[in-house]
């Protein structure tokens, strides 16, 4: 019974160092690094971070890794966009809008039997697109997209409304705009 508890106290404390680590973290953190840190599997990770989730805590997953949640600041300004365009062109749509400034935050598809599915993506700088597309080739996964043949929305995140028209008219430009 006693080993039990000492478990628990230090899955507590596991939980309360991986919280600590991701308000420091500026970018997304890999669920192997965070296992390789606290010295678990990542599937312990995996348990953990789902265990914070049922405690509100406002974690998401995201293809770069774990982040948490900061609440928005009130100058950052966002705007849905609705794109369509082949898996081919996904490098191209996500440079444009982070080369203005912007953040895409997620990707959202209207699929039939399920609805609205939307995944996290927090692309904020050319780095996090290339890290999405080696990740993509990678897994040879398929992107949200080609379950609606190309079409999904698109959240941005800027800091003026200039920048968030500027991606706007650059995605236009290159026809990937519905």
């Amino acid at each position: 019974m006693k080993q039990k508890k000492e478990k628990r106290r230090s899955a507590v404390e596991r939980r309360t160092s991986i919280m600590e680590r991701l308000k420091k973290a500026a970018d997304p953190i890999k669920g192997n690094d965070l296992a390789d840190e606290m010295q678990v599997s990542r599937q312990v990770i995996v348990q953990d971070i789902s265990l914070l989730k049922a405690e509100g805590k406002q974690i998401i997953a995201t293809s770069q890794g774990y982040l948490l949640l900061q609440k928005a600041q009130s100058n950052t300004i966002k705007r849905i966009v609705a794109c369509n365009h082949t898996i081919s062109e996904t490098e191209d749509e996500l440079t444009r809008i982070v080369t203005c400034g912007v953040t895409v935050l997620n990707v959202t598809v209207e699929h039939p039997l399920y609805g609205e599915i939307t995944r996290s993506l927090m692309i904020r700088n050319r780095s996090d697109v290339t890290k999405f597309v080696e990740n993509l080739e990678k897994t040879g996964a398929s992107l949200l997209s080609s379950l609606t043949d190309g079409v999904h929305l698109h959240e941005l995140e800027a800091d003026t409304s200039e920048k968030i028209e500027h991606a706007v008219h650059a995605l236009k430009q290159a026809g990937y705009l519905l």
